[in-house]
């Protein structure tokens, strides 16, 4: 009778110490990030420099910059991202801590998605709050910025998710950067596509429902296959270190 109530405790119990792990390894991220303020700073001073500038480089009139604010916006918010996703394992990987977590008995691609859920809190949240004020700057009107707020809030997620995937596979590789840019802007173009065109859609009262589903399918799907994907990438990586 114990031999047979046994399978039936242990997937619960592998359940609660997947997400008992999941929290620990979000919780040290956060706290070895606010530790390393300068990389956390980093994505949102370029965020803010490249939407401040751009009107300076291009054309300050109103109407260029209300066409054109929500692909300003949502291209600094991508190349924000980016900036960051090289720190995303890479610190981890120096000091050890990353062949440690592969050793862990938990799934793997639990402690990644933990890692890229603290990621996006740290970089693609703050990008998010910090929309509202630049769109205003860009002189975008309340109902498009409210859009552009929400489509952030979306795609970020998405682009956390799939770069995880980038940085697993760039994992030791001299020039990391611009070989993790060539293996995942391609990736990001259907998100920035769909995230600026929602915006302009809503500036000329169309419906948006139709394009922030889509982002939501993406959203989905990159959560249900990205951490599976970089998971096994970061095997790979640290098979070949």
């Amino acid at each position: 009778m114990n031999a047979e109530a046994r399978p039936a405790v242990r997937p619960h119990r592998n359940l609660v110490g997947g997400l008992s792990a999941m929290k620990a390894v979000f919780a040290r991220d956060l706290r070895v990030a606010f530790r390393q303020r300068q990389d956390l700073l980093n994505p949102l001073l370029f965020f803010v420099m490249v939407v401040t500038l751009f009107p300076l480089g291009v054309s300050p009139e109103v109407s260029f910059l209300r066409e054109a604010g929500a692909g300003i916006l949502w291209v600094a918010a991508l190349l924000s991202v980016l900036l960051s996703l090289d720190h995303l394992f890479r610190h981890d990987f120096d000091d050890g801590t990353l062949e440690q977590l592969v050793l862990q008995p938990q799934p793997l691609f639990l402690l990644v998605l933990a890692k890229t859920l603290a990621h996006w809190v740290l970089t693609g949240l703050p990008l998010v709050l910090l929309a509202p004020v630049l769109g205003v700057m860009v002189h975008l009107e309340g109902n498009s910025i409210w859009v552009l707020c929400l489509t952030l809030l979306v795609g970020t997620p998405v682009l956390s998710l799939i770069g995880s995937i980038g940085a697993a596979l760039t994992l030791g590789l001299r020039s990391a950067g611009v070989l993790l840019s060539l293996l995942i802007i391609p990736l990001y173009i259907p998100v920035l596509i769909f995230g600026t065109g929602t915006v302009a859609a809503a500036a000329e009262g169309a419906a948006v429902g139709g394009y922030l589903a889509l982002l939501g399918a993406f959203l989905m799907l990159a959560l249900t296959l990205a951490p599976f994907a970089a998971s096994a990438a970061l095997k790979i990586s640290l098979s070949n270190a």
